[in-house]
């Protein structure tokens, strides 16, 4: 780059304040130390500094504020010439974003669940006029016949549907950044108006945070209905916003088709399966033994069971960017992030996009050949084998007669078994209680002796025998 040393050379003179903007503008860090920030700022050219960055760097460099010295400019001395260079200068916050490109070099994130047909207005800078905080930019676009007749055809006419396009308008913002693909990312206190109409925005997630304003989620906005479907009249856009003057922000129009779960599961099944050898040389390497550890790791566990449906897989997907084997189901994965798109792991927690994901072929085969199990493990070798549970439950049902005889069959048994028991000296026990006409009668009770008082309490003696 030819003009590399005379951008570093503006860079170095800069202050804080303008270092800040610099970074702001640039989507970097702009907290810290001078010496932080400096290093951040020549960092930007130490990667290439893109065209908008040097026009920045530029436009910095000329409005840095000069002290005269005195006896030099006469207009210090002159009230009506400072006021009159003032009015002219124009304002340092219109001044820094005006010089946005229309039209910059930026890219959003393609969104699973949509198939961009046209783009009906490129990227686009929102670019503040003046000083004022708020700011309100208009914007217009056209269809085709063509676009106009399949947007209309793709309603849904079905009685009792609601006003819905397969086909749509969609809007989009994001951050005016250019190193890399960029997320739906609304402005501040953003407003924006259809032909007139309201345009439905995502609602603001609730903060706690004392002077933070909410933050709507970022995703694009459905402004079909709101949309005249004629080739000859236009659609206007109306956009109004807090300023920031330490980012600048961007706005386009898609034509898109908007798809279903069972769609992209269907692209995902065309994907094909990963081989089932890629799967078992990541078992062979997890479980591979560490010399230097001192303890090994001989299996594996992995559960059948999808994370998010709690039911058997039938679809066993997982990342590409993951490092654990576990799978979840493919179609449940994709229900969900059809209602609502995040697009994160249910087993690690981490990023897990639509073009990464692919479809284990070992688990496959293992779900093909296990109809009743719902965990296995897998060992050094790669091979698997079914886990099974510990536990084993036995139930035995039996008639009040069988139960006694068993219980007294259990008893003697037991008794044989151990031996005969140690015999306990016999207990007398005298009773006071019987007279001498009882005799004959205690005589004869205790000619047949009950096994229970005969068991517990021995031999009775009456004193009147």
């Amino acid at each position: 780059m030819a003009d590399l040393p005379e951008l570093k050379h503006m860079v170095m003179s800069f202050r804080v304040s303008e270092l800040q903007v610099l970074l702001g503008y640039a989507g970097r860090n702009k907290t810290g130390r001078k010496t932080d920030l400096m290093g951040r700022a020549l960092q930007l050219l130490q990667k290439g500094c893109s065209v908008p960055i040097q026009i920045k760097i530029r436009e910095l460099y000329k409005r840095k504020p000069t002290a005269p010295k005195p006896g030099e400019d006469g207009s210090i001395n002159c009230p009506m010439d400072y006021s009159n260079r003032m009015h002219h200068d124009p304002a340092p916050h219109s001044s820094s974003l005006g010089m946005l490109p229309v039209h910059p070099d930026v890219k959003l994130k393609h969104l699973p669940f949509y198939d961009c047909v046209a783009e009906l207005m490129k990227p686009t800078s929102l670019v503040p006029r003046g000083s004022s905080k708020f700011q309100e930019n208009h914007y217009s676009f056209h269809l085709t016949p063509q676009q106009a007749q399949d947007i209309a055809m793709s309603r849904d006419f079905r009685p009792g549907a609601r006003c819905e396009y397969t086909t749509q308008i969609q809007l989009r913002f994001c951050l005016l950044e250019i190193s890399c693909e960029q997320d739906d990312h609304f402005p501040p206190s953003i407003c924006v108006r259809v032909n007139g109409k309201m345009a439905p925005l995502p609602n603001p997630i609730p903060t706690n945070k004392p002077g933070v304003e909410p933050k709507r989620p970022g995703r694009p906005v459905d402004i079909t209905p709101l949309c005249r479907l004629s080739p000859t009249l236009p659609n206007q856009i109306e956009v109004s916003w807090a300023a920031d003057f330490g980012r600048g922000f961007c706005i386009a129009i898609f034509l898109v088709k908007k798809l279903t779960s069972d769609t992209l599961l269907g692209r995902l099944k065309q994907f094909g399966n990963r081989h089932a050898d890629h799967t078992r040389a990541l078992i062979k390497e997890k479980l591979a033994h560490d010399p230097d550890s001192e303890i090994a790791t001989t299996c594996l566990r992995v559960s059948l069971t999808c994370p998010l449906g709690k039911m058997r897989m039938t679809i066993p997907t997982r990342a590409s960017t993951c490092t654990h084997l576990q799978c979840f189901d493919g179609s449940t994965y994709l229900m969900m992030n059809e209602k609502k798109s995040t697009w994160m792991c249910p087993v690690c927690d981490k990023p897990a996009p639509f073009h990464r994901l692919f479809i284990d072929g070992y688990f496959v085969e293992i779900l093909q050949e296990t109809s009743d199990m719902n965990e296995i493990q897998f060992h050094e070798d790669g091979t698997w084998s079914p886990l099974k549970t510990s536990k084993e439950h036995h139930v035995i049902s039996c008639s009040p007669a069988a139960h006694k005889s068993s219980h007294k069959e259990s008893r003697s048994s037991s008794s044989s078994a151990s031996g005969p028991a140690p015999k306990k000296p016999k207990m007398e026990v005298i009773d006071l209680t019987i007279s001498s006409d009882e005799d004959s009668d205690t005589e004869s009770e205790c000619d047949s002796p009950q096994p229970m008082s005969s068991n517990a309490f021995g031999d009775v003696i009456s004193l009147d025998s």
